[in-house]
């Protein structure tokens, strides 16, 4: 396999930590040059429309007036400041609407009742304002806490370690206010070895959510119960066939969920994985070779049992000492750039290491975000588990960071 960009760079990423001769080789980090953000600027602007206001009121003709520089400072200030910088943005206006029109010799009760009482009402409705977008973002943020617990309930993050092996996952939501949709994983040790996982739910919304929920529940009891990972498969496609007779709509005909099903014995080096529909999971060496683990025979998403019945069958493969199994949905492989090309973890992955199953998703997800702008157009869940040598490392780090 050709050696990816990536490899022949040592796995490393423009940003990441370079050597320096003069310390010995050690790593030093690249410090990026932080320029100021949209926030900071549009924050910035309240300010410079009342200097500029003055600046038009004092060179301007008698006739022209600056009035609607001073109203729209507030107005700027209302949704992006707090209440006293609103406050006092309002009252900053107000005086120098009335500085300008003194220092230009105009009679107070001629030519500035007007424009000071007019500031004065833009000012107080910039204070509603920002009461109001302040009671918005509270009931946002108490929203989001909502949508964050919802998803530890539905999506618990996995244990870092379970029934000797090394554990990460990572979800990332296409939308940067939704915390869950139809992407799933799950992993259950059990007495037949360490069972998962991974599957991506057809549809958006509750619905999807709904469906979630009733996978992950029935493959935790199924992963305890059953013999086989076949019979786990059933007991799956068992379950999105009830939940699909309560769901109304297009789902109630068109509802499936592709999955990937795989079980790791314990003490035994293999692998045995049921793929229904789902993208294959890719076997990673410890020496960077990679292999992509293709069913031999293809199959129907679970909850398209309707459609032909076939028995599954488990392919099983080796599973090496130091190796890791990548488990993703197809947030990963369709995620394209601004040229429309897509990311191809296969290529990104082929010819590297790395320390850990949460270093290899954190990085993962780092990439993609990169490689997409951080404009994704739909979830990506990523799951990694990995065989240890002998001498097993536990990273503790956060793999979504």
């Amino acid at each position: 396999m050709e050696e990816s960009p990536y490899a022949r760079a040592g796995g490393r990423l423009p940003g990441d930590p370079v050597p320096d001769p003069g310390l010995g080789g050690e790593p030093v980090p690249v410090r990026a040059r932080r320029r100021p953000g949209p926030r900071a600027l549009a924050r910035a602007l309240p300010a410079l429309l009342i200097v500029c206001g003055v600046l038009y009121g004092l060179l301007a003709p008698d006739d022209f007036t600056a009035v609607p520089f001073f109203t729209a400072a507030p107005l700027v200030a209302a949704p992006l400041s707090a209440l006293r910088t609103t406050v006092l943005t309002g009252l900053a206006s107000l005086a120098a609407a009335y500085a300008v029109h003194t220092d230009a010799g105009v009679h107070p009760a001629v030519g500035t009742l007007t424009d000071v009482v007019t500031v004065a009402t833009v000012a107080l409705l910039a204070v509603a304002i920002n009461r109001v977008v302040r009671r918005g973002d509270r009931r946002l943020a108490s929203a989001r806490e909502i949508a964050e617990a919802a998803q530890r309930a539905v999506l618990p993050e996995p244990d870092e370690r379970i029934g000797g092996y090394e554990i990460a996952a990572c979800y990332e939501a296409a939308r940067q206010d939704a915390f869950i949709g139809g992407d799933l994983y799950a992993v259950q040790d059990s007495t037949y070895g360490v069972r998962l996982v991974v599957g991506d739910v057809r549809g958006k919304g509750m619905g999807a959510v709904a469906a979630v929920a009733v996978v992950i529940g029935a493959f935790r009891e199924a992963a305890e119960q059953e013999a086989t990972l076949e019979a786990v498969a059933e007991r799956l496609e068992r379950a999105l066939a009830r939940e699909g007779t309560r769901r109304d709509g297009i789902d109630a005909f068109e509802g499936f969920t592709t999955a990937v099903l795989a079980e790791l014995p314990h003490g035994d080096g293999a692998v045995r994985i049921v793929n229904r529909g789902h993208p294959p999971p890719l076997l990673l060496h410890a020496d960077g070779t990679l292999r992509t683990l293709v069913p031999a025979e293809p199959a129907l998403p679970l909850g398209m049992g309707d459609l032909g019945l076939w028995p599954d069958r488990a392919t099983e493969t080796a599973f090496p000492s130091g190796a890791t199994l990548l488990f993703h949905t197809d947030g990963l492989s369709e995620a394209r750039d601004a040229h429309g090309r897509f990311y191809d973890p296969e290529r990104r992955l082929a010819g590297r290491t790395f320390a850990g199953p949460a270093a290899l998703v954190g990085r993962l997800a780092e990439e993609v975000r990169r490689h997409s702008g951080g404009g994704m157009t739909d979830d990506m869940a990523l799951l990694a588990v990995r065989r240890p040598a002998t001498s097993p490392t536990v990273t503790g780090q956060a793999p979504c960071a």
